[in-house]
């Protein structure tokens, strides 16, 4: 072995190193591995197809990369890379000095000579903004016309960006009508959404922030996880294919509000003269609250003394300095919504009296400032429904001002007093139906008793045991 080819696998990752090793010592791959790595065809030869196509090949894998472009498919082929990203040419030449990585313009071919399908083509936008599954389609009738002729069992894996049921509803069945199979049974499917960041994809192919895989079935989810065990760090969360669609929305989306929002707390900022990433850096420190799952779960509107107030705050200032902040600015029109939805939930139910399990802006607080269920008792009182309240921490004296125009509210204390019981067992007999707004432990006998006598509208999801999709309808489950 000359001092270049040692220098060569000096180079190469740790995890992949031995695999190499024995590969160029002339070493068939079954005589040194402990089982036979599954072989894999990866659709679509861009951004994530190749990183992937790569990043497999280094684990050891066989790869056979499909496009229908071919110049990409001869960049594959001559061990280069069709883009441009770190550590990708490095990794595509060692694949195919190992003769791991080929690349072909026919995919039922490459189907057949492969155990699992990743699919990675282009989702784009369409000019309504609804995502365009085109090549999805189209690359799903490629891995089914071959699926029809293979007699073992195959495994294909979705990694492009679709809207929640788009797998089950739209690939799936074209898969089974193509190749006459049953999904579950011949087959199996997969979701597993990337999160490749350009210019950092490599690491973040064995260091993502977490591996979801939603599965058809047992067997798929088992063979999907077995790809990364012991092979990437993190957490492998094993999920619905609806839920692991969802969730690669919801991240981007998220992504993208966070960039909104930093950039229009620095426009405020720097109309102030002060130094926005001093804010932000001093911001991002808080990891309880701020960078954290807190105030992300669904569940009903804000409210309180503070977070109504001070976003009204900022706004204002905002204003005073003529900063446009649109995203800010629809915070409190949000808010505003989530209340109207569930007055809307209310008005679907039979009758109009209505009992509410707490009051106060949440659980373990006297406090009324700002309560989102205050605010639903108004506005249903304004329409002629007759509410009864149990709250055991609400004391009607003394009221703090609710109103964020300054209009005293005095009255609201008369009102709230006459609606409250303490007696909760009460709303069973006296109400057409249940509104939970707080988490309480105390309120728990009190739901189990209206469940099959009464719905129960539920704001902020209590424990699952109590709960029956029947009867219990949650706000946002």
């Amino acid at each position: 072995m000359n001092a270049t080819t040692q220098q060569e696998i000096a180079n190469l990752s740790d995890r992949a190193a031995e695999v190499r090793l024995n590969v160029m010592l002339g070493k068939p791959i079954s005589e040194f591995t402990e089982i036979d790595k599954p072989k894999i065809s990866i659709f679509g030869l861009g951004y994530v197809g190749a990183v992937s196509a790569a990043c497999f090949c280094d684990l050891g894998h066989e790869v056979i990369g499909v496009d229908p472009d071919p110049k990409k498919v001869e960049h594959i082929n001559k061990g280069e890379s069709p883009i441009v990203e770190n550590r990708l040419p490095e990794l595509l030449g060692n694949a195919n000095k190992l003769d791991l990585l080929t690349a072909t313009q026919n995919a039922v071919a490459a189907v057949l000579e492969t155990d699992i399908t990743f699919v990675s083509v282009g989702t784009p936008s369409s000019p309504d903004g609804s995502c365009d599954t085109a090549y999805l389609q189209q690359a799903s009738m490629q891995i089914g016309e071959a699926i029809k002729f293979k007699e073992t069992y195959h495994l294909v894996m979705y990694r492009s960006t679709v809207p929640p049921k788009t797998t089950q509803d739209v690939m799936i069945p074209i898969i089974e009508s193509v190749s006459g199979k049953k999904c579950g049974i011949d087959f199996g499917v997969a979701f597993n959404p990337e999160f490749l960041r350009e210019s950092t994809a490599i690491d973040d192919f064995y260091a993502p922030p977490k591996t979801v895989i939603g599965a058809s079935d047992d067997k798929a989810a088992k063979v999907a996880a077995s790809l990364y065990e012991g092979n990437v760090e993190g957490e492998i969360i094993q999920t619905s294919i609806e839920a692991a669609e969802f969730v690669k929305y919801v991240d981007n989306t998220w992504h993208a509000l966070k960039v909104v929002f930093g950039n229009e707390i620095g426009r405020v900022c720097k109309a102030m003269d002060v130094d926005s990433h001093e804010v932000m850096s001093i911001f991002c420190k808080d990891t309880k609250l701020n960078l954290s799952p807190y105030y992300l779960m669904p569940g009903f509107a804000y409210g309180g003394s503070c977070l109504p107030k001070d976003t009204r705050g900022i706004n204002h200032l905002a204003t005073s300095l003529g900063v446009n902040i649109p995203v800010i600015k629809n915070i409190m029109k949000s808010n505003e919504t989530h209340i109207a939805h569930a007055k809307s939930m209310i008005e679907m139910m039979p009758g109009k009296r209505v009992g509410f399990l707490g009051i106060t802006f949440k659980a373990g607080t006297d406090d009324l400032r700002e309560s989102p269920a205050v605010e639903l008792v108004k506005q249903l009182s304004d329409d002629d429904y007759k509410m009864k309240i149990f709250d055991p921490n609400f004391t009607p004296t003394p009221l703090h001002d609710t109103d964020h125009t300054q209009t005293k509210m005095n009255d609201v204390g008369t009102m709230l007093s006459t609606m409250s019981t303490k007696d909760g067992m009460s709303l069973l007999t006296d109400c057409d139906m249940l509104v939970i707004t707080h988490n309480d432990e105390s309120f728990k006998e009190i739901i189990k008793k209206a469940k099959g006598n009464m719905p129960v509208i539920d704001l902020v999801r209590m424990e699952k045991t109590l709960t029956s999709p029947e009867q219990i309808s949650g706000i946002c489950w």
